[in-house]
């Protein structure tokens, strides 16, 4: 049986994988480019999935949050059913707009996250059938509306992608601007990232990974997701022609980007989360930070196979001591995700090499074991940052 971490009824094994979603986060961050070949597709495979992981994550954490509770024994009232929800999403906010005013060099995702956490909220509530069907919907229904809806606010070619910085919040343009990017133009929008915490949510409601049985279908049928939305997207891009017309749209409409080794990836690294508005070929790519419907459906069943193949591994004595330093990183995630950005902002700043991978993931590994041996009979076990985030949540009338 797979242990539960620190009490908090999240289990080790996704613990694990959130750890390995950190260390993807860095070998993008600090790592070298993601060239296919030799070790570069390391740096391959965790470009664009570590955020579509973390995402994923999320949402399947707040199931396992809410399993075995009946609705008696769910908080009752605004105070403690909202307002601890409403404190952690500020606390996040916050510390997206500071990280990013001191600019890193990479794009903050928290900000976006306290989005996604306030529009799961109502979906915690829905039967387990309805909550599939919604989030089997929202893959593509997300990214059509982000097609569609470019072109209204302007951002039919470029200019998506953006991170939400406190300067903007100095007027009532600004404002709207800022809600704009949190919902469909910035980096990490709602409409095209929201599906992870659906999709994670009713992953973490129809199989229980504590069960070995459930464990073995969540990987199995995770494969076969990320099997079928990387190979339809290669399908449409090959046989049937997809990246030749995207290579004529790019050269009328993104000629900047033709001088690129992959013009395609070069678009689309200006878009991130976003999809392309000038070419219906752009929802059947599935490319890093695509956010495509097809792209949507790999990233999640990697993510889904993850989860199933290290709770496997947790069922025995030496995987689940494997497990072990990467579960111990996971359960710090915010702190681990602060910190870097942090020293990526003053000494590390720039920095994009495997001896600077290799530093920041040794150093962060072995800091979140000794931080959680140290703290072993303390609440600050799961880490600094989120232990003062339970306090302010408590604070304002959480249990």
């Amino acid at each position: 049986m797979t242990q539960a971490c620190g009490g908090s009824g999240r289990l080790a094994a996704v613990d694990a994988v959130r750890g390995l979603a950190v260390l993807g986060m860095f070998a993008v961050h600090v790592g070298p480019g993601p060239r296919p070949e030799g070790a570069g597709y390391l740096i391959v495979a965790a470009d664009g999935r570590a955020p579509a992981l973390f995402t994923l994550l999320a949402g399947f954490s707040l199931a396992l949050a809410q399993r075995g509770r009946t609705p008696a024994e769910r908080p009752d009232g605004w105070a403690h059913r909202y307002r601890p929800l409403l404190i952690r999403c500020a606390v996040l906010a916050g510390l997206g707009l500071l990280l990013a005013a001191l600019w890193p060099g990479i794009l903050v995702i928290l900000a976006f996250f306290a989005v996604y956490f306030l529009a799961a909220e109502p979906f915690t509530r829905l039967p387990t059938p309805v909550l599939t069907a919604v989030a089997g919907v929202s893959v593509v229904a997300g990214p059509l509306l982000s097609f569609l809806l470019g072109p209204v606010f302007g951002y039919e070619a470029s200019g998506r992608g953006a991170v939400p910085g406190p300067a903007s919040l100095t007027g009532w343009d600004g404002l709207g601007r800022v809600l704009c990017e949190l919902l469909l133009t910035g980096a990490y929008p709602l409409a095209t990232y929201f599906p992870y915490v659906l999709v994670g949510l009713a992953a973490g409601r129809l199989l229980d990974p504590r069960e070995r049985r459930d464990a073995g279908r969540m990987a199995l049928w995770g494969a076969v997701a990320a099997a079928a939305g990387y190979g339809a997207a290669w399908v449409a891009a090959h046989p049937l022609g997809g990246r030749e017309r995207l290579l004529d749209v790019i050269a009328a409409r993104h000629p900047e980007a033709l001088g690129a080794a992959d013009p395609v990836r070069e678009v689309l690294g200006g878009q991130f989360g976003a999809v392309p508005s000038t070419s219906w070929d752009w929802l059947l790519v599935a490319d890093p930070y695509s956010q495509t419907p097809l792209e949507t459906i790999g990233n999640a069943g990697v993510g889904c196979a993850l989860i199933g193949l290290f709770a496997l591994a947790a069922h025995g004595r030496a995987g689940a001591r494997l497990l072990g330093p990467p579960a111990a990183l996971g359960a710090m995630a915010l702190s681990a995700y602060v910190l870097h950005a942090l020293v990526l902002a003053g000494p590390a700043h720039g920095a994009g090499s495997w001896g600077a991978l290799a530093a920041f993931a040794g150093v962060a590994l072995a800091a979140a074991w000794a931080w959680q041996h140290f703290w072993a009979d303390s609440p600050l076990r799961r880490g600094p940052l989120e232990h003062l985030l339970r306090l302010a949540a408590q604070g304002g009338g959480g249990r």
